[in-house]
């Protein structure tokens, strides 16, 4: 007997993008993401400005995501949305639109963890190979750094964490200190290859077991400015190209110290990245010398890598299969653990 098809719309308001997408099955019909940009005024995001501009969004959103998919709302088999964690107000936004959405239709609802659509995002159907179980999956983004080893869909374990700031902000926090706009880790990405990665020495954190801290070295970068521009004021100007090359050979040496490790004390090579810092071209080319070294590598498209609705849409396929459903007195969750 053939599994009728369905068609699950899916809502991802976590942080500052609004975001809508229809899956029909495993497979993405539409995904339409709206930015904001009025944070980089600011140089990070703003939570109360965040919320009001889902609200403004996600109507929009949700009707271009539909349209584009060629389908009527009528044909929807569920609706998920992300349940957290992220910033409180925007998780709103999208619970409340999604309840109201799936108890006009009278079909059912899925909520769904953030992170584990991340690491789900690879099981997106677009012709591509699928990491097996069980693999590492590595989720670096401007608010996470996860190593978490992952048995089935959402059987999940976090075997290593950052204990106070990811490596997203780290780029771009640095890349402040430097005068760079927000966000500043493509722009770090762009100059490093410009630059000599060996031009300056930053230090390596130190956290226990497989864990991750970043806020010291954002201080070491701190500092180091401050010291050298008492003595040239010019100082970032003249060594731009250099100075983001360090700071991101840096960046990438903290990751890979922790997940070599990771793959030591596991003993899978099967490593899956994702999250926004995975479009950073140096930590993909390091990535792709450890396939050399005999790691099975994973990276997603660009598209969902970023905080988007089609991970939330894949994420809540595997629950649709199995009747996870949730009731309407759901609540949205900043600090959900996984």
């Amino acid at each position: 007997m053939k599994l009728q098809n369905s068609y699950i719309l899916a809502i991802e308001s976590s942080c500052d993008d609004t975001s809508c997408a229809i899956l029909k099955n495993n497979q993405v019909l539409s995904n339409v993401t709206a930015a904001q940009a009025i944070h980089e005024q600011y140089g990070g995001v703003v939570p109360e400005l965040a919320s009001r501009a889902h609200q403004s969004n996600i109507v929009p959103t949700v009707d271009v995501a539909i349209k584009n998919a060629g389908i009527d709302k009528n044909e929807l088999t569920a609706i998920a949305f992300t349940k957290g964690p992220g910033l409180m107000g925007s998780l709103l936004v999208g619970t409340s639109f999604a309840k109201s959405l799936a108890l006009s239709l009278n079909i059912p609802l899925i909520d769904v963890h953030h992170m584990q659509a991340h690491i789900l995002a690879h099981f997106i159907d677009h012709g591509q190979r699928v990491p097996e179980f069980p693999f590492l999956g590595v989720t670096i983004s401007g608010g996470h750094t996860q190593i978490v080893k992952v048995t089935d869909y959402h059987k999940m374990e976090v075997v290593g964490t950052t204990q106070d700031d990811a490596i997203g902000e780290a780029f771009d926090k640095s890349g402040k200190l430097m005068g760079l706009g927000y966000p500043a880790g493509p722009q770090i990405d762009k100059l490093a290859q410009l630059g000599n990665p060996s031009a300056f020495e930053f230090p390596i954190p130190k956290a226990p077991g497989l864990n991750f801290s970043f806020s010291g070295f954002k201080t070491a970068v701190l500092y180091f400015l401050q010291k050298e521009k008492s003595k040239n004021p010019n100082f970032v100007e003249e060594n731009l190209a250099d100075l983001c090359a360090s700071i991101q050979h840096t960046l990438i040496k903290i990751l890979f110290k922790k997940l070599e490790k990771a793959v030591k004390e596991t003993g899978i090579k099967r490593v899956a990245i994702g999250g926004g810092v995975s479009a950073n071209s140096g930590i993909r080319t390091a990535l792709q010398a450890k396939q050399q070294q005999g790691w099975d590598i994973f990276i997603p498209p660009f598209e969902y890598t970023t905080d988007n609705a089609a991970m939330i849409g894949i994420s809540a396929y595997f629950k649709y299969l199995n009747k996870e459903f949730c009731g309407l007195d759901v609540s949205a969750a900043p600090r959900l653990s996984m």
